[in-house]
């Protein structure tokens, strides 16, 4: 028996043993079978981070060229929700996310992120990309955290992935979709190609 079993080891293929591995790795990172919703916070992530205030007060936010571009790439693939502490901002942001991007955008205390999601989505199928001193507790709840290279140094210890430019959200939703595509092949790969060689490998045996 042990060395039939081994032989059905050694012959077993390259390809499928690679994306058996590759399929656990990703589950191990990511932490979900299938990922449903990007959340992404407003502020220090889709802006700088900068309040621009005048005599009339809180007037301007400063976003990137290429967010709306990029995240197009993504919305096919994956839901997208932006969420937003900034009460007395809210319409500056509104006229970005809603009115130019028309993406969905959501006031949600800081504090209550976390709570917030677990009403609305499961957590396990949840990315979120945060910078503040409260993402933390999120990134230890949610199936993967995304920091930017301006965050929280706590947020960045407990995210999955950094970021490494501020603003420009083109290069994360390609790697999001590559990413996306890449575990639903391979989870596809080793649920069927793996069940059919173990039924064989018992059938042998």
């Amino acid at each position: 028996f042990l060395i039939k079993a081994w032989n059905e080891f050694v012959n077993f293929p390259l390809n499928l043993l690679f994306s058996i591995i590759c399929t656990k790795i990703c589950k191990n990172l990511i932490k979900m079978k299938n990922p449903k919703v990007f959340l992404i916070d407003v502020d220090g992530v889709l802006t700088t981070g900068q309040f621009l205030y005048t005599e009339n007060g809180k007037t301007m936010k400063m976003f990137g060229p290429d967010d709306h571009d990029g995240l197009s790439l993504l919305k096919p693939y994956i839901e997208i929700q932006f969420l937003t502490g900034d009460k007395s901002g809210y319409n500056i942001s509104k006229k970005r996310v809603v009115d130019d991007m028309k993406f969905p955008l959501e006031v949600v205390s800081t504090v209550k992120r976390t709570e917030w999601i677990s009403e609305h989505y499961d957590l396990d199928e949840v990315i979120y990309m945060g910078d503040g001193i409260f993402d933390h507790y999120v990134f230890k709840k949610i199936g993967y955290a995304i920091a930017p290279a301006n965050a929280d140094i706590v947020a960045k210890k407990h995210a999955n992935s950094l970021k490494s430019l501020e603003t420009d959200l083109n290069y994360l939703s390609e790697e999001a979709k590559s990413s996306l595509e890449t575990f639903k092949k391979l989870e596809k790969h080793q649920e069927e190609e793996f069940e059919v060689y173990l039924d064989k490998f018992v059938n042998d045996i």
